[in-house]
């Protein structure tokens, strides 16, 4: 099966890992390496508990920066 995967960076420097289709499944890592494993364990984690059809199909198509003022 193939997922999406969303990755943040957070205000202390780590990396956030989460899969839009599938609601709770997420983690974290210092490294984008450690991150990867991580993110497939927790896949793997999830679809043993809570089965393997995920919520829906979700395409990310993209990421947009929006700039506005602040008042």
């Amino acid at each position: 099966m193939k997922f999406s995967v969303l990755v943040e960076r957070d205000e202390d420097g780590y990396y956030i890992a989460s899969v839009p289709e599938l609601p709770g499944c997420h983690t974290q890592a210092k490294t984008l390496d450690q991150i990867t494993g991580r993110i497939k364990e927790a896949i793997e984690l999830y679809l043993e508990t809570e089965g393997t059809k995920p919520d829906g199909k979700i395409e990310i198509v993209g990421v947009q920066f929006i700039e506005v003022p602040v008042k």
